[in-house]
């Protein structure tokens, strides 16, 4: 089992807090893409009068220049939308990413919450070197187990008192406030292609955290399997 199946768990409420119950429900979906290699080219030669209809070898290694050089301004002209399912925590840092960016979120305002939060299989020590931020190495099994059995007790109990607040007539807006960071919500991300590589830059970097650097994977892949962005993408790795 990979990394990126072993952190996209739920709780789910009808089983014992003591055997947890968790299945994978976060996912990173392409909805629309919109322009390609060429319109990259066109954007960059533009200034020259000229444009192409189909992308050639040369073409290629002009969009391999132009990202190494830094003139990425032709990589705006591409974008991307993907709805995501992620923790909250996951999607605030996630939503840093403002520029070249578009978000819309699911809203506790006019939503009632489903009961499916993250619990990582494994959990982390604070890094000896560092009190800032990241993490050491992980807690062995039966530790895990331990700190598992107390979250999730807690998680149980945010969520109870959610429902008991929605039951009592306390309007959703209010009654979110005690749900946890773990929470899994849904979004819409419109991201420009520059945008898109400088997140995957950032995000796939092992200082980042290890729960987005998993969905950024996940974005990575679905480029990867993109007819023309799949040959960029190869291009930009070899540089």
């Amino acid at each position: 089992m990979d990394r990126s199946q072993q952190n996209e768990r739920a709780i789910d409420s009808g089983r014992d807090d003591s055997k947890a119950h968790r299945e994978e429900i976060g996912f990173v979906k392409l909805v629309n893409q919109t322009g390609g290699a060429v319109e990259i080219v066109n954007a960059a030669r533009v200034s020259f009068g000229k444009r192409i209809d189909k992308i050639e070898e040369k073409d290629l290694k002009l969009i391999r220049y132009l990202w190494k050089n830094k003139h990425t301004s032709p990589f705006r002209h591409i974008h991307f939308t993907f709805h995501i399912k992620a923790p909250i925590f996951v999607l605030r840092q996630w939503m840093k990413h403002q520029i070249g960016c578009s978000w819309n979120e699911i809203s506790g305002r006019y939503v009632q919450f489903d009961y499916e939060f993250f619990c990582p299989e494994e959990w982390r020590t604070r890094p000896l070197d560092s009190i800032k931020q990241g993490s050491g190495d992980a807690f062995y099994n039966d530790e895990c187990e331990i700190i598992s059995r107390r979250y999730i007790r807690v998680v149980n109990q945010c969520h109870n008192l959610y429902q008991e607040l929605i039951d009592l007539g306390v309007c959703k807006e209010q009654a979110r406030m005690i749900l946890p960071l773990s929470l899994y919500s849904e979004c819409y991300w419109t991201v420009s292609f520059q945008a898109l590589l400088h997140f995957l830059d950032l995000r796939l970097d092992s200082h980042s955290q290890v729960e987005i650097q998993d969905y950024a994977k996940k974005v990575q892949s679905i480029l990867f399997k993109l007819d023309g962005i799949k040959e960029i993408m190869e291009e930009i790795n070899e540089i």
